[in-house]
């Protein structure tokens, strides 16, 4: 959010320059992220001075060009050669003479030189608005009235320039009551108060407004839960035209463009004390009947953007006699009833909305405007007249309106400020220190917070509404601590904690320990936001009341977070990347389902590049070694199968029993593309309830190297192609000899040489007896036992 700091100073007075208010804002939660300087008009008019066209004649060498000569008083004229059309003898112009710096639009500038342009010599240039930053005109020169203008007089004269200093504040969405200028003024005067720092606060109330006639006009609320206060106001004789400078000034240095002058004061009015504002033409509501409520779900609403919206019966609308839509209350306005040049009376609305309706409405039509951004936030509620009377008294003096008839009202039951107990020594625990009692009543009392009543060590409070955020005593000892100063509170030199040793029973230990792992071999952790935008919608959670459409789901796999961390790396150079992270997954099935995963992506390469080591790639074997390492230590027995997943061009499952501990494989080459990676990434899932849920505990036992060497003997198997290696291990480990101890997979072959439809796996099987050395006819037995399974199941042959 934006705030001037001339606007400032129209509610607080203070010595403090910029830099301290903004330090000082920083210090109390409302972070100034930036600092802009503002002009009113944009460049320097230094140089330019009031001139006149003595003659005009069409340039010899350039049908689009003029040769000129121009009088820039004291009797000197000038030769400048013109570009645009509008140019002619006797105009009053703006001059920029040799030497003046012309500013464009991004900032930068250039001189003004005497040259010549297509053989004619140009001693300064005619300018137009948008070459003097006074507006985006370009269509021609400016041409002034020579009535009010002298020749040869420096045209910054003629102008009011303001310069201003912006800030840009980080307001957390909490801060309802920082919303405007005027709240922002309060708080820091709370701060500057307290600190005893001199300033001069004034405080904004109600102005008594003349009444002039009456009106025939009706309102109408029709639920008071959706709409509990609302104002409105007819206004006569209204002259919709521009705004005064001071005004448009006001509006430009936060970033809006001014339209009109009722318009700019219903904005000024937002941004100044933070209640929104809705001007009607009154001439085009109906049966001079305004209706606040709600309309059939399927009705038909063009608003200011001239876009048809279909409403759902849920928003509360702004309606006339016939109960034709005139605005969505506290969003958009209605293209039909706006504001215009012809419009003579106005009805001027206040009021304050449910801010849960208004923030459903919003997202629904996708509308963030000023206005729905305060109420859906919650504003003021005691704020709402207020607002009006200075709206009204400005139209009064900038339109010429008159205010016919008595303000209406709806306001069945005033909504009452928050009762909180406060204690004294809640907040020494808190702070870890103590404050003085008579600081803390002082903080408070700047705070706007009523004493009602001194107990037995603390206050009865009554905190104005308009802190919708202060509601409990723990809400009030950050107000007290934001106000005090964070920094005045030491911090202890010693501090004191008991570790918390987690059981085998805690998902947690499992957790930290994978965690360990792989940090301890090079995995960094990243953590992504469980709110995503997805293209496949099947079992997928959407939220009711998506924050933007990009975070309209809860994701469904980790998956695409680190592949949008691994791009992010790629682009800058980063591409050997070893990431993991533990987060959950949620799904719609028969029921919501939530699942915490361990996620691993590897790509690139294992190691950096040296001079000693060739380059090695990470692949599907590199990535599964780790899984391995991660799952060895839940002591289980597990299978590998292969795996038909979309996400994958080659996939394994892990599962013990027919519970799934992983999924691994490679990134298929589709989801790859979707997010402009070139390179190989292999990714590994690992369900850590399964993981928790199946784990035994097992005490680590050390025990001898063998004394006999392992033997090994390798089998080339020749089988048909549908046979997997796993149908191989999963048939050798059910071989009944206690030497065979491991067994491994080091080859497959499919090309030439080979018949048809078959393939060759090199096999690999060590053999120990851990009492003796193995004779001959010991390894053939298991040797011939093995080939005998092999060729009884699979067929296989001996290569």
């Amino acid at each position: 959010m934006k705030i001037s700091n001339n606007w400032l100073k129209d509610y607080i007075k203070t010595d403090l320059n910029s830099e301290k208010i903004s330090a000082y804002l920083t210090d109390i939660g409302l972070e100034v992220e930036g600092v802009d300087q503002f002009e009113t008009v944009k460049g320097s008019l230094e140089g330019i001075v009031v001139g006149k066209v003595l003659t005009c004649e069409k340039h010899p060498n350039a049908d689009k060009l003029s040769k000129t000569t121009v009088d820039v008083g004291n009797g000197k004229v000038l030769e400048i050669v013109c570009g645009a059309p509008n140019v002619a003898v006797g105009q009053t112009v703006p001059v920029a003479v040799v030497g003046t710096k012309i500013y464009t639009k991004d900032g930068n500038s250039f001189e003004i030189k005497k040259a010549k342009i297509r053989g004619e010599v140009s001693e300064g240039m005619i300018c137009a608005e948008d070459e003097l930053g006074l507006s985006d005109d370009h269509a021609g020169i400016m041409v002034l009235d020579e009535t009010k203008f002298e020749v040869g007089k420096p045209f910054a004269d003629y102008f009011e320039l303001t310069n201003d200093e912006v800030y840009e504040i980080g307001l957390t969405p909490n801060r309802t009551d920082a919303m405007s200028h005027y709240g922002v003024a309060r708080d820091l005067q709370a701060f500057v108060s307290s600190n005893n720092l001199k300033s001069e606060f004034t405080k904004i109330e109600s102005l008594a407004i003349n009444v002039e006639g009456s009106h025939d006009f009706k309102l109408i609320v029709e639920d008071s839960e959706l709409t509990p206060r609302y104002l409105g106001a007819v206004i006569e004789n209204v002259e919709v035209k521009d705004s005064p400078e001071w005004l448009k000034n006001r509006l430009r240095a936060i970033g809006l463009s001014p339209i009109n002058n009722v318009v700019d004061i219903t904005n000024y009015i937002l941004h100044g004390l933070g209640q929104p504002l809705h001007a009607f033409d009154a001439d085009k509501i109906t049966g001079k009947t305004v209706k606040v409520g709600t309309v059939k779900a399927g009705t038909k609403f063009q608003t200011l953007d001239n876009v048809e919206r279909t409403l759902n019966g849920s928003e509360i609308i702004i309606k006339d006699g016939k109960n034709n839509p005139l605005c969505i209350a506290g969003v958009f306005g209605g293209s039909d009833s706006g504001v215009s040049s012809e419009t003579k009376i106005i009805f001027l609305e206040s009021a304050y909305f449910n801010p849960v309706a208004i923030r459903k409405a919003s997202k629904l039509h996708s509308l963030n405007t000023d206005a729905s951004f305060r109420f859906e936030r919650g504003v003021d509620p005691n704020n709402a007249r207020t607002a009006l009377t200075h709206a009204i008294n400005l139209i009064q003096e900038l339109a010429g309106g008159k205010l016919v008839g008595e303000i209406m009202e709806h306001y069945p039951e005033k909504i009452k400020d928050h009762y909180v107990v406060f204690r004294y020594s809640q907040l020494d625990q808190i702070l870890g220190t103590k404050i003085h009692r008579e600081k803390v009543k002082e903080i408070l009392k700047s705070l706007d917070i009523q004493i009602l009543n001194e107990i037995q060590n603390g206050l009865e409070l009554s905190v104005p509404v308009y802190r919708a955020d202060v509601t409990r005593e723990i809400d009030v000892i950050e107000e007290v601590l934001r106000i005090y100063g964070y920094n005045k509170i030491e911090a202890p030199k010693k501090i004191s904690f008991t570790p918390v040793k987690l059981s085998f029973d805690d998902q947690d230990a499992l957790e930290n320990s994978w965690a360990r792992t792989l940090q301890s071999n090079g995995f960094h952790e990243v953590m992504n936001n469980s709110l995503r935008s997805i293209k496949d919608e099947t079992n997928a959670v959407k939220l009711l009341n998506p924050l933007s459409n990009d975070l309209a789901f809860m994701r469904k796999s980790l998956l695409e977070g680190l592949l949008e961390n691994a791009i992010y790396n790629i682009n800058r150079k980063s591409a050997d990347i070893k990431f993991f992270e533990l987060g959950k997954i949620y799904h719609k099935i028969e029921k919501y389902e939530e699942r915490k995963q361990l996620a691993i992506l590897t790509s690139g390469r294992e190691v950096a590049e040296n001079w000693l080591q060739p380059k090695s790639a990470t692949d599907f074997y590199y990535l599964k070694a780790y899984v391995k390492v991660l799952l060895e230590k839940l002591n289980l027995d597990f299978q590998e199968s292969a795996l038909d997943d979309g996400r994958f061009s080659d996939a394994l499952e892990i599962k013990s029993g027919d519970k799934t501990l992983a999924r691994l494989g490679k990134v298929s080459p589709q989801m790859l593309k979707d997010f402009d990676i070139s390179q190989e990434v292999f990714y590994a899932e690992i369900e850590l309830e399964n993981c928790q849920a199946l784990r035994t505990k097992e005490n680590l036992k050390f025990i001898d190297i063998p004394k006999f060497n392992k033997i090994r003997r390798d089998l080339a198997l020749l089988v048909d192609k549908t046979i997997s290696y796993s149908e191989l291990y999963e048939l050798a480990k059910k071989n009944k000899s206690p030497f065979l101890k491991n067994i491994n997979l080091f080859d497959v072959y499919e090309g030439k040489n080979l018949p048809e439809g078959k393939k060759s796996y090199a096999v690999s099987f060590e053999l120990l007896n851990e009492e003796k050395t193995l004779e001959d006819k010991d390894i053939s037995e298991v040797m011939n036992s093995l080939i005998k399974s092999f060729e009884k199941e699979f067929r296989a042959e001996l290569r």
